[in-house]
Parts: C-alpha cells; sequence; structure tokens
C-alpha cells in the first residue's frame, strides 16, 4: 500500500486532487505547517514486536523528536482482532482538534487522517514510513478502518497524552471512511 493524498473542498468530497510522491504530498503539507517525512527502522522488527522492540529500533528517531521538547512517547498497537477496535475506531472518527501538536509515525500497517483546513480536507493515507507532525489546534479526525491494523509511535507535550477537543461539527459523515 503507498501513502497518498486526496485533497477536496470541504463541501465537496467528490472534486479530488490527488497526489502520490513523497516531495509533493510533503510539500503541500508544508503549506499548512503539517510536517511529513518518511522514516526507516534502525534494525529489523517483526510483525509481532513488542513496544520496547519498536521503541528500540527507533531509538534515535524517537530521540531526534523528543530533543524538539516533548515529554513523553508510547507505541500502540491494534490489529483486526483487538478487542477494543470498534470502540478505538468511533474515539477519533469525529472532527477534533488538541492543545498540544499531534505527531504520529507508522511503524506498520495502516490509518487515513482528515485535516480541515482553509476551507479544504487534505485526507492523507499514512502506511509504513510515515511521519505526521499536525500542529497544535489543526482541526482534524482520523479513521483507522473497521479492521485496524496498525502500529504506530505517538509524542506528547502532555504526560496524561492525548486529549481531543470535539468541535461537534459533522463534516467527518460527508467524506468517505477509511475501509
Amino acid at each position: 500500500m503507498q501513502s497518498k493524498l486526496t485533497v477536496c473542498p470541504d463541501n465537496d468530497p467528490t472534486k479530488q486532487e490527488v497526489y502520490v510522491d513523497f516531495e509533493s504530498i510533503r510539500s503541500l503539507l508544508a503549506q499548512y505547517k503539517i510536517g511529513y517525512e518518511r522514516w526507516t527502522a534502525e534494525a529489523p522488527l517483526s510483525e509481532t514486536a513488542t513496544p520496547e522492540e519498536v521503541a528500540a529500533a527507533y531509538k534515535s528517531s524517537i530521540d531526534k523528536i523528543m530533543k524538539m521538547g516533548y515529554k513523553t512517547y508510547d507505541v500502540v498497537s491494534l490489529h483486526p482482532d483487538s478487542p477494543n477496535a470498534a470502540e478505538a475506531r468511533k474515539k477519533f472518527i469525529n472532527e477534533h482538534t488538541h492543545g498540544e501538536d499531534e505527531v504520529r509515525f507508522f511503524v506498520d500497517g495502516s490509518g487515513m487522517f482528515y485535516v480541515h483546513i482553509d476551507g479544504k480536507v487534505c485526507m492523507l493515507l499514512c502506511t509504513k514510513g510515515d511521519y505526521i507532525n499536525l500542529p497544535a489546534g489543526t482541526t482534524h479526525w482520523f479513521d483507522m478502518g473497521p479492521k485496524p491494523h496498525f502500529k504506530a509511535i505517538r509524542v506528547f507535550n502532555n504526560p496524561e497524552g492525548w486529549v481531543g477537543k470535539f468541535t461537534g461539527s459533522t463534516i467527518s459523515e460527508n467524506f468517505p471512511k477509511y475501509e
């Protein structure tokens, strides 16, 4: 699966501009001050790698981010048989913001970030190797799909971790779900 950025007017998800090459995606997201990079593991990882093994494999990348003032990180892993998969999908699928940056690195699998900015929705399909940094206050939602499969490193300014401020908007209902 390849990373992909689809940009639409926020009132018409059928009018789409699609980008698949790294530099086009990075450049377009940079216009909105969204960081996007590609990383590789410093050590081989198995499909069943533990959070500790994932952290060790990406130690220098994590250290680089932590030097930017972040306080903590974790490794989240969901697979289709995860007992809390449906609840987890519901938690993130509505439009929200954060008082801190949302930093994610996809170690494995995939998920879709939807960024609502300047009258547009940018749908970024993140796959293995994608690093994304949404600045604090960026309006967005995330869909991991009905059968989630991903491992991601999450980095936080707030030691309590993820705190979403939901906008109350139903815009996410108007855009295609990540299936």
